[in-house]
């Protein structure tokens, strides 16, 4: 979230204004970074889930979450915004996954459904 947060908020002092449609209030810093935390947190819960029922999550995970990522800079590209905002919510978008996703496929590497790394390693041994 504070790499999010701080992004829009060099965006804003370069004099990106962050307003997605002509007559709309710019999208506030905290904005960004409540959206940031609320699909991080779905990050997370998408890990626990590929955890629980995968046996491979760390692989799955990175593959959900690139084609997500994918699915996340439609909005921005279709929005009537300038030139400067839509490039910045790409930006954004692309520095939350590229901070979210390896932290959350670390933290899944080498686990998998109870029993079946430990199960290949004794077939294999």
């Amino acid at each position: 979230m504070a790499a999010t947060t701080l992004g829009a908020a060099v965006a804003r002092a370069c004099g990106v204004d962050l307003v997605v449609a002509a007559g709309e209030e710019p999208i506030p810093l905290s904005g960004v970074a409540v959206v940031t935390g609320v699909f991080s947190a779905v990050g997370v819960l998408l890990a626990a889930a590929l955890r629980r029922w995968s046996a491979r999550p760390a692989e799955q995970l990175v593959r959900i979450t690139v084609a997500l990522t994918a699915l996340s800079l439609v909005p921005p590209l279709l929005a009537p915004a300038d030139v400067p905002t839509t490039a910045t919510l790409v930006a954004l978008h692309l520095l939350a996954a590229a901070v979210v996703v390896p932290a959350l496929a670390r933290s899944l590497r080498g686990r998998g459904v109870a029993g079946c790394a430990r199960s290949t390693r004794l077939a294999e041994g």
